[in-house]
């Protein structure tokens, strides 16, 4: 007589051996739907700095160090809230030069370059505070970001659109395979960064006042519903 472990060991693997049964699984219709919505921006950075050559380390910086005491004093005249600006970049280099009868690169002088980010919380004043940084002195004018500071928000009714054309392909695929939807089992949102755009100002002086056109973002939402599918009754 065989012991009892070894019956249920036999027991199992009759049972593991047995082809699984279709309902063993739920049966679902899976697709993913998309929304988008175009909203302006509401919030500007400016990337700028000054930058100062002189023969000596100090008078470099010392020069740098006044010019970008009146391109920060230029800012809080023109309205900027000191938590809105802040120093990105301060340097101090040597600049080579070559001498050609030994071929070595002594140093003939000193860079030092100071920038600041200056954040914008109304898009409209782009324009007008490029014109303070260059008169203020500022000889480089970089990067201009333009974000949506209230993205998720704002996507909230693209959300209800996306699950809606998701639940449209859902209806058409549920038709075409001759089965009708049920309730749904899983809903989740496709990651996806937010529009961010950037331009580049030239570096030179500008004699116009600068043309700046903030435009509009677009935000896109993806959902992916899972539903429940059955037989047509």
């Amino acid at each position: 007589m065989k012991k009892p472990a070894v019956l249920a060991a036999v027991f199992a693997t009759a049972l593991l051996a047995q082809p699984a049964r279709a309902d063993d699984f739920p049966s679902a219709i899976s697709v993913s739907g998309e929304a988008s919505v175009s909203v302006a921006p509401d919030l500007a950075q400016i990337d700028a700095g000054v930058a100062n050559d002189a023969k000596t380390a100090k008078e470099a910086s010392d020069a740098n160090n006044a010019a970008m005491g009146k391109v920060l004093l230029a800012l809080k005249g023109a309205g900027i809230a000191e938590k809105d600006y802040q120093t990105s970049r301060l340097s101090l280099q040597p600049q080579y030069g070559q001498n050609k009868s030994t071929g070595a690169s002594p140093v003939v002088g000193f860079r030092a370059s100071n920038r600041v980010t200056v954040k914008l919380r109304d898009v409209s004043k782009v324009a007008g505070i490029i014109d303070t940084l260059v008169s203020a002195g500022a000889n480089d004018i970089g990067n201009i970001s333009f974000e949506v500071t209230q993205a998720s928000k704002l996507l909230d009714d693209a959300r209800e659109q996306a699950v809606a054309d998701a639940r449209r392909k859902a209806e058409i695929y549920a038709k075409a395979t001759g089965v009708t939807l049920g309730a749904p089992l899983s809903v989740s949102e496709g990651g996806a960064p937010v529009p961010l755009f950037k331009a580049r100002m030239a570096t030179a002086p500008m004699a116009a006042p600068a043309a700046v056109a903030p435009g509009e973002e677009t935000l896109s939402v993806t959902v992916n519903v899972s539903w429940a599918i059955k037989a047509k009754e």
